[in-house]
């Protein structure tokens, strides 16, 4: 009985594997990235100053293919070569068009924060990111690299404003902002967050217009939300994904003076005990010796900075004070990681 009962699995296996055999994997759906036809590769692309903010580049896109119906949305990108579109620069989408408009002037203040000097030409490389409103991947198309020469301009990199308790609740001081260095609605910077409620806010313009707070304490922006406080008195770095309405605060760190010329020697920070609200800039006012210091956070020489007129670089060579007695000191963080001091003796 039991081996008839074993030759009917067999028979019913046996034909069950040969059926494997012949199924046949699922078709691959080739896919079409979209190019840029228009300016051709290697096109030379003078900007022009005059009326730059009213006038529009043509990018002229082959349609993507995804190998299914959908609405597909473009987005034209930029970046230097070198860089490898690490951080690119979208400047501008569109949905079911094959045409996109890039403003002269936007395209110009991207190109010199990339660091590209005026009046000079240089290649810049563009590509499109197609996507679909459906479960599939973006498809990145080809890179084309043009000859663009850009205008000279002041650059007025992206601010996004900190009004709190520890400033006097203003949206207004340029000092307490964040900066987006690379106009992708990425925003970062630092700002000395002391006494008060130390509670903030993080503000689109240096107005109450647009602000957000976080509901929840959950690190997501929410449009008039609650105000985001911090535990301690400190400096704090702080980065901004307005796009995505998140936000994210750095380890506090509290600096001082530190080296042979300051009261506390290599050994021991002497804190920057003053905090100016209108500059957002700490400051100390001592007595120091004829040597060198530092400014260094937290006692921790993983947070130092040191340089030489007025410019501080991370690690950088001790700054030399020439002669004895009572000096102002000040600390400032700016855009694309500046930080600069003053040294002045009273």
């Amino acid at each position: 009985m039991k081996v008839l009962q074993r030759i009917k699995w067999m028979a019913v296996v046996i034909p069950a594997l040969w059926a494997c055999d012949i199924y046949e994997m699922p078709p691959i759906i080739p896919q079409t990235g979209s190019t840029i036809s228009s300016p051709a590769p290697g096109a030379v692309v003078v900007l022009k100053k005059d009326n730059a903010d009213k006038t529009d580049l043509e990018f002229i896109l082959t349609a993507a293919d995804f190998g299914t119906p959908g609405t597909v949305k473009y987005q034209l990108q930029m970046d230097l070569p070198s860089s490898n579109f690490a951080a690119p620069v979208n400047l501008g989408a569109e949905t079911e068009s094959n045409i996109v408009k890039v403003n002269v002037k936007a395209l110009n203040d991207a190109l010199l924060a990339k660091g590209l000097p005026f009046a000079k030409a240089a290649n810049v490389a563009f590509r499109v990111k197609a996507s679909i409103n459906l479960a599939l991947s973006p498809i990145i198309g080809e890179v084309t690299t043009l000859s663009v020469t850009p205008y000279d301009a002041t650059v007025a990199i992206p601010l996004m404003y900190v009004p709190g308790d520890y400033q006097g609740w203003d949206p207004a001081n340029p000092k307490t902002v964040l900066f987006s260095e690379n106009f992708d609605k990425k925003f970062k910077g630092f700002v000395h967050i002391l006494g008060g409620s130390r509670e903030f806010k993080l503000n689109e313009g240096p107005n109450w217009d647009v602000n957000y707070g976080d509901n929840g304490a959950n690190n997501t922006l929410d449009r008039d939300g609650d105000n985001i406080k911090v535990a301690a008195d400190g400096t704090y770095e702080i980065n901004v994904d307005l796009t995505a309405k998140t936000y994210t605060i750095g380890a506090v760190k509290r600096w001082g003076i530190v080296g042979d010329a300051t009261p506390g020697g290599w050994d021991a920070d002497t804190p920057m005990n003053v905090f100016e609200k209108v500059t957002n800039s700490l400051k100390i006012t001592t007595d120091l010796k004829a040597g060198e210091l530092k400014f260094r956070a937290n006692n921790n020489w993983d947070f130092n900075f040191g340089g030489s007129n007025g410019v501080l670089t991370a690690g950088g060579a001790n700054i030399a004070v020439a002669s004895a007695g009572n000096y102002t000191i000040t600390l400032s963080f700016g855009p694309a990681g500046a930080v600069t001091y003053t040294l002045v003796k009273n």
